[in-house]
């Protein structure tokens, strides 16, 4: 074979590589792009996620700890086919949410296979690491059955100490850029529930997408997440969802969990609540709860918060101790 043979079949490989790039390229836009998604939010309020310019529902479904906890996987299915047909298309999960064996991830992916397109759609990742990032958020992707998310999270920020760990040359926030420049994810965020000062940190010194955080309900806690680290991010505009909105009742039986859940979508800047989801009794009670949303009146709020007080102070529930952490619940 003359060397005019090898030259041509090198050319042939090249044009033929170039084109499945490109067509691969082309597929990952058309997919990623909101216009080509079917997002329904079947008549409950939307909001546009801050500076994501997503339109979602003012609730999030959280698929944590207490999914996982549903024994009965076509129950679970039920259970995810159901909020999507109600309305509830942001999902929220992560790569830790594995509980008793059940990985939250994988049964979402059993639903995402064939509905894809009509889910709003964030992960978390919880290693600190690039290439341990890179390994959990290939391994994410498998589970849900997806090669692109909306959000992708840094899971559960704990300290200033983790901050640096984060933006360190080989850290995981280099990892989560590189998935945004490649379009695998359209933004980036992190999470966190223990200090104010290290969420507000992350916030003012990179360039994040959305924050997800817990409300005051930590007795343990570090700093105001209120009035501290939600302004913070609110200065950047970024989309906020707060998270551990009806964890009180576990402790103050006389709370009610809608009071709650208004009282964290009253609030001023945030955009998003997540609430825990494991029946379909919660998600009927959710879908009217914002059928006929209203904000509460200041001197409403402010009685919420003076009947939250012995929840602060609580020390006998193992999630507000020092030391906990968050792996597979919200």
């Amino acid at each position: 074979m003359n060397d005019k043979a090898l030259d041509r079949r090198d050319f042939l490989k090249k044009c033929a590589a170039g084109a499945a790039a490109i067509g691969a390229l082309s597929a990952r836009k058309l997919i990623s792009g909101q216009t080509e998604f079917s997002y329904d939010a079947k008549g409950l309020p939307t909001v546009i996620h801050g500076k994501t310019g997503a339109r979602v529902p003012r609730m999030a479904m959280g698929w944590g700890s207490r999914f996982c906890a549903v024994d009965d996987l076509e129950k679970s299915q039920e259970l995810l086919n159901y909020a999507l047909n109600n309305g509830f298309y942001y999902w929220d999960t992560a790569h830790d949410y594995v509980y008793n064996g059940v990985v939250s991830e994988e049964r979402l992916g059993l639903v995402l296979k064939h509905r894809r397109k009509e889910v709003f759609l964030a992960t978390k990742v919880g290693n600190r690491t690039y290439d341990g990032a890179m390994r959990h958020i290939e391994e994410s992707l498998k589970r849900l059955q997806t090669d692109h998310l909306e959000i992708l999270q840094i899971h559960s920020i704990l300290s200033l100490e983790d901050v640096d760990k984060i933006g360190a040359k080989k850290g995981v926030y280099r990892a989560l850029q590189k998935m945004k420049d490649e379009k695998v994810t359209k933004f980036i965020g992190f999470s966190g529930h223990s200090n104010a000062e290290a969420m507000a940190a992350l916030a003012s010194r990179f360039d994040f997408d959305t924050m997800l955080i817990a409300l005051n309900h930590y007795a343990e806690r570090k700093g105001d997440m209120e009035n501290f680290a939600i302004p913070r991010a609110a200065e950047k505009k970024m989309g906020i969802i707060v998270m551990k909105v009806i964890r009180p009742r576990e402790n103050i039986k006389d709370l009610k969990a809608e009071d709650l859940i208004r009282y964290a979508l009253s609030l001023e800047k945030p955009h998003v609540a997540v609430i825990g989801t494991d029946s379909l009794d919660v998600v009927k009670k959710n879908r009217e709860l914002l059928r006929n949303f209203s904000p509460m009146s200041p001197e409403e709020m402010e009685k919420i918060k003076g009947e939250l007080k012995p929840f602060f102070t609580s020390k006998e529930i193992p999630w507000m101790q020092a030391g906990y952490t968050d792996g597979c619940g919200i």
